[in-house]
């Protein structure tokens, strides 16, 4: 990709690239060298374990329920709907979620062995919206790992405590625990609680 005399960004062929086409090739390119949060095991089975999340947004009715990873390898296409449907919901603004996050999420569902996909009410969130919803509450983070891909904010009803409790033993990232809300915050960063 490179940019023309007027400034426009080009591919290899001179077509012109929209702002979702940069995305996707980042997308796919974080994909390619994305190290899991969790290996599959050992090498024989690895290679062909299937990782599968079910999650529905809370707040424009959408759901995913499928494989997003093979063994060690993220599956593009199956981020390429889970990226739409954690969009910030306010914006409609995607971004590329953090595989390790699906990872955290998995490893939850699979632990607590839930039938039910979990109810997802933020995943990526735009600067725009955090900096809204810091003005009108308070525990929004200035610098939260929403905008980055890298956290998810989810619900089962009425077990908010075992989902805390199977977070927390992951130790995989940070985990916010919200009783009176009913949801548990998952992220990507440093192995922390509140």
């Amino acid at each position: 990709m490179f940019q023309d005399e007027n400034g426009a960004s080009r591919d290899l062929w001179g077509g012109a690239m929209e702002r979702r086409d940069v995305l996707r090739f980042g997308l796919m390119g974080a994909l390619a060298s994305a190290l899991p949060l969790f290996a599959s095991g050992p090498a024989q089975a690895a290679s062909q374990a299937a990782w599968k999340v079910s999650f529905h947004h809370a707040h424009t009715g959408e759901s995913f329920n499928g494989v997003y990873r093979v063994g060690d390898k993220y599956l593009p296409e199956a981020f390429e709907r889970i990226n739409y449907i954690l969009r910030d919901f306010r914006t409609g603004e995607a971004f590329p979620m953090d595989p390790r996050v699906l990872d955290i999420a998995s490893r939850i569902q699979a632990k607590m062995g839930l039938s039910t996909p979990f109810e997802v009410l933020s995943g990526y969130r735009s600067p725009k919206t955090n900096a809204m919803l810091r003005r009108v509450s308070t525990g929004v983070a200035k610098n939260s790992f929403h905008m980055y891909g890298q956290a998810m904010d989810l619900r089962v009803a009425g077990r908010t405590r075992k989902l805390r409790d199977t977070a927390k033993s992951l130790r995989a990232g940070g985990v916010g625990y919200y009783p009176k809300s009913g949801f548990v915050h998952v992220d990507t960063g440093n192995i922390r609680t509140w």
